[in-house]
C-alpha cells in the first residue's frame, strides 16, 4: 500500500480552535476496506472508535474480534457478534427496483480519509488516529489511536508511555511508508481541560 499513497499533509482548524494535522488517504472503496479490515483485525484491542461530532463523542471499544467483515453495496460491515456497525465507503446503488439517488449516495460514502495527529498549542502531538468524513463534509467516525498520554482506562499517565506509538508507527509505516517521526514524541502532556 504505501507505495501507492503519496503523502499529502495539511493543518485544519476544528470549530472549537484545536488544530488537527491531517496525513491525507485515498478515500476510494477498496483502499479503505483493507484499511479498515487491517486496523479492526489486527488492533481491535487497542482502539476507540466511534463518531465524533459537535456535541457528542462516542469512544467505543471493540467488545471482542471482529467475528465477521463484509462488504455489500457500497457499505463496510463489522460484526462483533451481535454488535455491528456500517459505514458507507463505496458506492451506495441500492436495489434495481429503488435505487439511490446520486445525491444520496455522493452524501453517504466517504469523501475524504486521513491519519491525523490532534496538536497542542505549541503543535506537538498529543491524539493519534484516523478520521473518515462523508460526502457532505459530516464526520463518519473516528479511530483513536493508542495515546502514550493516557492508560487503557483513559486516565492521565504520570510518565508518557512512548511504545503506545506503535499502532501508530505501524499504520504509517504500511499505509504511508513513513518512519517514526521524532515530533510523536515532542509533546510535555496532555491534558483533557
Amino acid at each position: 500500500m504505501a507505495a501507492e499513497v503519496a503523502l499529502k499533509t495539511r493543518i485544519a482548524e476544528e470549530p472549537d480552535g484545536s488544530r488537527l494535522e491531517l496525513l491525507e488517504l485515498p478515500a476510494e472503496e477498496a483502499f479503505l476496506d483493507a484499511l479498515l479490515r487491517d486496523i479492526f483485525q489486527r488492533y481491535w484491542q487497542q482502539i476507540v472508535f466511534g463518531p465524533m461530532i459537535q456535541g457528542a463523542a462516542y469512544e467505543i471499544r471493540c467488545p471482542g474480534a471482529p467475528t465477521k467483515i463484509g462488504l455489500a453495496d457500497g457499505y463496510l460491515t463489522i460484526f462483533f457478534g451481535r454488535t455491528h456497525f456500517h459505514l458507507c465507503i463505496g458506492d451506495n446503488c441500492g436495489p434495481a427496483g429503488n435505487p439511490t439517488p446520486t445525491a444520496l449516495r455522493d452524501h453517504r460514502r466517504t469523501k475524504e480519509a486521513a491519519f491525523f495527529r490532534g496538536l497542542d498549542k505549541t503543535g506537538a502531538p498529543v491524539t493519534w488516529g484516523l478520521r473518515l468524513i462523508n460526502g457532505a463534509g459530516e464526520p463518519q467516525m473516528t479511530i483513536f489511536f493508542p495515546n502514550p498520554f493516557l492508560s487503557d482506562d483513559d486516565e492521565i499517565l504520570a510518565e508518557p508511555q512512548w511504545e503506545r506509538l506503535s499502532v501508530w508507527q505501524e499504520l504509517l509505516k504500511r499505509y504511508l511508508g513513513q518512519p517514526p517521526d521524532p515530533r510523536d514524541r515532542s509533546a510535555q502532556g496532555f491534558s483533557c481541560c
